[in-house]
């Protein structure tokens, strides 16, 4: 249940994502979420991708500073509340969210987040017992 997330370090320059998404297109690697963080010199860019080993290698063969990252997929219901219900779940349980990032499902009434946690496997339990929908890694590589 656990989906393979890559991390990538950027210099903050021009053209530096066209180089890095240029690197997994070549390769056929297809990018399902990103998400990135910056500061002034450098940014991480965080990406789940269809063929996550495949794209650590060929970045990694480019020269990048990358590594994989095990992190949770949820659906929940794309209404008002359907977010704040998964996070509350969370909370209850005694659990912060390290990071997050939203992407497009094309399951209409759907909104998907990535989470990062410091305990998948309790969150994910807690996630579940609220019945709050855990996205397998080959349903999210295949959307």
């Amino acid at each position: 249940m656990l989906i393979k997330q890559l991390s990538i370090f950027v210099e903050n320059k021009a053209g530096r994502l066209a180089e890095i998404t240029a690197i997994l297109a070549k390769a056929g690697i297809d990018i399902r979420a990103l998400s990135i963080a910056d500061t002034t010199n450098f940014g991480i860019l965080r990406l789940i991708v269809d063929k996550p080993d495949e794209a650590e290698k060929v970045l990694k063969d480019a020269g990048l500073t990358v590594s994989l990252t095990n992190v949770i997929g949820v659906g929940i219901p794309d209404k008002p509340g359907g977010f704040s219900s998964a996070m509350k779940c969370l909370a209850d349980a005694g659990m912060g969210v390290e990071y997050m990032y939203a992407f497009i499902s094309r399951d209409q009434g759907r909104a998907c987040m990535i989470l990062r946690v410091g305990d998948n496997e309790r969150a994910i339990q807690a996630l579940q017992q609220d019945g709050v929908e855990i996205l397998t890694s080959d349903r999210i590589y295949k959307m």
